[in-house]
């Protein structure tokens, strides 16, 4: 990985990457009683941390698909796509039903992501796109990890069930690229810098403006998890 690219890595990457702030130092503190459990401002701060994901990672795949001529590349950007078109499905379900707002674009940190992909070509995009998406990945992991062990919440829960699959997905694409320094890529996500609020956090979304959609391609092969009280799916016919 060039030179460029740590330095921009350094500038960029950071576990607390991919939400809003919360409102206080407590993750654990219930902001609100459901009907589904306790919400906790981790809860709520993974929601959005999940939907600011995707308002990156879906564009970059899509990049993905248009600038690069590697074929494992090309399937890395495809499953970008794909899964994180079916947990915005997830996130855009349950948000409403918990009351958290989600934002409709991603953070300066993240643009700053977006950025340097699009000016990249050839070969330089698509280690550039293996190493960042590699760090950003598994910083999140051990973030779902956590919220899927502690939350009682059971649409959050769901949520992490299937955000924990779809980033270790994400995770082995990129890794399978070959293209994945992972000295320095492992360095990024135990030893990140600390970044100002406002550079990690999703702007909130204009008053009135439609709510962002990442439709699922048309070969789409991720569905979003099944919630609570949603109607158990039909029986397979039987073969005779």
């Amino acid at each position: 990985m060039g030179g460029a690219l740590g330095l921009t890595l350094v500038a960029l990457a950071y576990p607390a990457m991919l939400g809003l702030k919360t409102v206080s130092s407590d993750t654990s503190r219930v902001i609100a009683n459901t009907q589904w459990g306790p919400l906790t401002e981790g809860d709520r701060d993974f929601v959005v941390k999940v939907r600011a994901a995707g308002l990156w990672e879906y564009p970059v795949g899509q990049m993905a698909l248009k600038k690069s001529t590697d074929k494992s590349v090309l399937t890395a950007g495809q499953h970008l796509v794909d899964g994180h078109a079916a947990l915005d499905i997830t996130c855009r379900r349950i948000a409403p039903m918990l009351n958290i707002t989600l934002p409709n674009l991603p953070s300066p940190q993240q643009q700053g992501f977006i950025a340097t992909l699009n000016a990249d070509s050839g070969k330089q995009f698509d280690s550039d796109f293996a190493n960042i998406l590699r760090v950003t990945h598994g910083s999140i992991f051990n973030t779902v990890a956590k919220i899927r062990s502690t939350t009682k919440n059971t649409l959050v829960r769901a949520l992490a069930d299937q955000a924990n699959d779809t980033v270790l997905d994400h995770i082995t694409v990129m890794e399978k690229t070959g293209l994945v320094n992972f000295d320095q890529a492992l360095f990024q996500q135990t030893a990140p810098p600390k970044l100002p609020a406002n550079d990690v956090t999703p702007p909130p979304p204009a008053g009135g403006q439609p709510q962002v959609v990442l439709t699922p391609p048309p070969n789409a092969t991720s569905t979003p998890v099944p919630l609570p009280g949603d109607p158990a799916p039909s029986p397979s016919p039987t073969v005779r």
